[in-house]
């Protein structure tokens, strides 16, 4: 939900006048299609039923990558806005840049528990 918030935020503003919008949208977007695709993964149990993949390092290479990504797009969201460039978009990208940073630490939290989830299973 909260990814899904940053970019409908940015989303429905000239964002495309910006480069640095446009990566902040292609990051969003692609992160909250994954994490789309494994909660549907996960809440049918299609895991179970490939038992080859390693679904803990998936897990944890995909969180691990979504906290990285989405800190950077959280720095350059938040380093973009300004009054300076349109006002009437000033406070939705000011909005995805704080829903952003609330993405980024879900994801590191999730990183982290994933990390935990790997290492018992390695230790096994």
């Amino acid at each position: 939900v909260l990814g899904l918030l940053v970019w409908t935020l940015i989303a429905g503003t000239e964002y495309f006048l910006y480069p640095a919008f446009g990566w902040v949208m292609f990051v969003a977007v692609f992160y909250w299609v994954l994490t789309v695709f494994f909660l549907i993964i996960y809440m049918t149990m299609t895991y179970t039923r490939i038992p080859q993949v390693p679904w803990t390092m998936v897990g944890l290479c995909f969180n691990g990558s979504a906290f990285v990504l989405y800190l950077i797009a959280a720095i350059v969201d938040a380093s973009s806005v300004t009054k300076d460039l349109d006002n009437h978009n000033y406070n939705s990208w000011a909005a995805s840049s704080f829903f952003a940073f609330v993405v980024t630490s879900c994801y590191a939290g999730n990183t982290y528990f994933s990390f935990i989830s790997w290492r018992s299973r390695t230790l096994q």
